[in-house]
């Protein structure tokens, strides 16, 4: 973070300061929610949460180098107190990108914006120092967090917005008002909240709502209801997509052997061939959308192509390739799972599999819950199970409860018998199954939400250690 005294940070989120001996101490270290995070110079941000509070934290943090607390009371340790925690780190964060003038690209969308952040990050970096949301830290306390993290130095801040309601978007956009916005799409993910699918077209169109007459709104040109979002926005509008009338397009869209996209790039200024790291075809749009963040910001066709074949996944379990030394490979896609992005990724793995079924190679989908669907739950499962048959998917293992009985039941309709499909109770029957069924060649896919826990499957699957090994 630039450099703030306390007095200047008690100043911008209207708190009093307790026990603090020098109001003209700096902070200039980073502002971090973990004690076990704190440098030299930090503000420790105390929240109160289910299972830990932090201002018990306080005086641990100072102790390791924080030079104060943003606390909601008196915590015996220099401290700045307020009314709300979660509000004075947005107001901070507002006044330190207000300070700073670095261009703020905003994208949100119910699939792939960890991805295209990731991309985005890495295309822009090579152009200027460039802050980006780590993982999926994409809500009123992450985004803040992020921005927090922008120095002098720092041109571009890349921050990723997640919506659970009406007005989020519209928050989190107040704390850093972006120049640039991208809405990816329009799915399934969080349907069962928001009741349905334009109720959350309203919500991610806020982000363009906002965009000065100076800005740019990037929207998805495959995607009817994101289009349509271009009526609602005063910025120029700039399409991204497979579209003919695309601004950004991919033509030639195909995959690899190994199932890695490869497409010919358009943009205003001219065309140029990209093959990605990343593996399964729903990674085109996220590139396109990261290609069109890059031509906004100046880089020419021939500087984001480059950038865009050499970029690979800076975010954890979000379709995480490793082959063991026996041959088989494992698919770490556990971080989460909405019906668009569990399709996307069992479309992946049949590509990636075709290869190997020549040599006698298998697909395994080992699938759970996708959360948060409400009343179109059980639908959106069978017809996923139904998906991985008719892609012909060698082994489905659906683990879990009554979300992952339909899974199987979806398989079973759509014709997958005998030992295609099986209904495994939890994630250490899933590995118990697959240490004795794997073989050379198989390539194992391992999704679900991320509230499902799915990923110590994958974990185990690549454990090291000679003997059993627990899920952990």
């Amino acid at each position: 973070m630039i450099a703030l005294s306390l007095a200047e940070i008690a100043g911008i989120v209207g708190g009093q300061p307790h026990d603090v001996p020098d109001g003209s101490a700096v902070v200039t270290g980073p502002v971090v929610i973990d004690s076990r995070e704190v440098r030299q110079g930090s503000l420790f941000a105390a929240f109160a949460g289910e299972r830990v509070d932090g201002h018990d934290y306080a005086q641990r943090a100072v102790e390791a180098g924080a030079v104060a607390v943003l606390a909601a009371h008196p915590v015996g340790a220099p401290a700045i107190v307020v009314d709300d925690v979660v509000a004075a780190l947005g107001a901070l964060a507002r006044a330190v990108v207000e300070r700073l003038g670095t261009t703020v690209v905003a994208l949100t969308g119910s699939a792939g914006k960890t991805s295209t952040k990731d991309l985005i990050a890495q295309i822009l970096e090579r152009k200027a120092p460039t802050v980006w949301t780590p993982g999926s830290l994409n809500n009123e306390i992450g985004l803040p967090l992020t921005a927090l993290r922008a120095t002098a130095e720092t041109r571009h801040l890349v921050l990723e917005m997640g919506a659970r309601g009406i007005g989020h978007i519209h928050y989190l956009a107040d704390l850093t008002p972006p120049k640039i916005g991208l809405v990816l799409n329009v799915g399934s993910a969080h349907i069962g909240e928001f009741g349905s699918r334009e109720a959350i077209a309203q919500a991610k169109g806020e982000l363009v709502e906002v965009l000065p007459e100076a800005g740019a709104a990037i929207l998805n040109a495959d995607d009817p209801l994101v289009r349509a979002m271009a009526s609602r926005t005063k910025a120029r509008v700039l399409l991204f997509g497979e579209a003919a009338d695309a601004d950004v397009r991919g033509e030639n869209v195909r995959l690899t052997d190994d199932g890695r996209p490869a497409f010919a790039l358009h943009t205003p200024t001219g065309c140029s061939d990209v093959t990605l790291r990343l593996y399964g075809e729903h990674h085109v749009s996220n590139a396109l959308a990261a290609a069109a963040v890059a031509h906004e910001l100046g880089m020419s066709v021939t500087e984001i192509a480059d950038a865009l074949s050499g970029a690979g996944t800076l975010s954890r379990w979000r379709m995480e390739v490793t082959e063991r030394p026996d041959g088989v490979t494992v698919v770490n896609d556990a971080y989460n799972a909405n019906p668009e992005s569990m399709k996307a990724a069992l479309r992946a793995l049949a590509a990636m599999g075709k290869a190997r079924q020549a040599a006698g190679g298998r697909t395994w989908a080992v699938l759970g819950q996708m959360a948060e669907l409400g009343d179109a739950s059980l639908a959106e499962h069978d017809a996923v199970g139904r998906l991985a048959v008719r892609l012909n998917v060698s082994k489905l293992v659906a683990v879990g409860g009554l979300e992952a009985s339909w899974l199987q039941l979806g398989a079973y309709n759509e014709g997958s018998w005998g030992e295609e499909s099986v209904h495994v109770s939890d994630a250490q029957a899933a590995v118990d199954l697959l240490r004795s069924e794997l073989r050379p060649g198989d390539v194992v896919l391992v999704k679900a939400s991320r509230s499902v826990g799915l990923e110590k499957v994958a974990l185990a699957l690549l454990e090291t250690t000679e003997g059993e090994v627990a899920v952990r």
